[in-house]
């Protein structure tokens, strides 16, 4: 198994990927990547909006991990923020999950990094204890919070609260 940093020749096999990850995740009719949105986003631009780490198995990719950085935090260093995780159904349980996040680990040492974050649903009992066996910490102190597209259209409209 070669784990590798994507290249852009990669795009048209990464996408069937990142589609089985948003089923598998229950997000498929809210899925919008296509290729040219990871050409452009992943290695057009400068910066890139994301990084990813390639898990290639007999020519194949058979598992991936998209990563980014927030350049600055109370530490003073920047944090690796891992977006995704993901592999294929037939190569779980044989290290390939294991060998990209050493990977991402050495890419945060690399770039002195003061942490390494990420989320997982709670329903991913597997995902959770895969974590936990590498040494990870569920968070207790912080809660996550969102506001969708709609939700955060309309609170850039609305007047303040008196």
């Amino acid at each position: 198994m070669k784990i590798r940093k994507a290249v852009e020749a990669d795009v048209p096999n990464l996408l069937p990927l990142m589609r089985e990850l948003a089923e598998f995740e229950k997000y498929t009719k809210d899925f919008l990547i296509t290729e040219e949105i990871l050409r452009q986003q992943g290695f057009r631009r400068s910066p890139p909006d994301f990084h990813c780490f390639v898990a290639e198995g007999n020519g194949e990719l058979v598992g991936f991990l998209v990563y980014y950085f927030v350049p600055f935090t109370y530490r003073a260093k920047p944090n690796l923020i891992i977006k995704e995780l993901y592999v294929a159904e037939p190569h779980r349980s044989k290290h390939v999950g294991e060998l990209l996040m050493k990977a991402i680990a050495k890419e945060a040492a690399r770039s002195g990094c003061g942490m390494i974050k990420w989320w997982v649903a709670k329903w991913n009992e597997r995902g959770i204890k895969f974590y936990e066996r590498l040494g990870a910490k569920i968070d207790a102190d912080w809660l996550e919070f969102q506001i969708s597209e709609p939700g955060f259209r309309q609170l850039a409209t609305a007047p303040a609260q008196a």
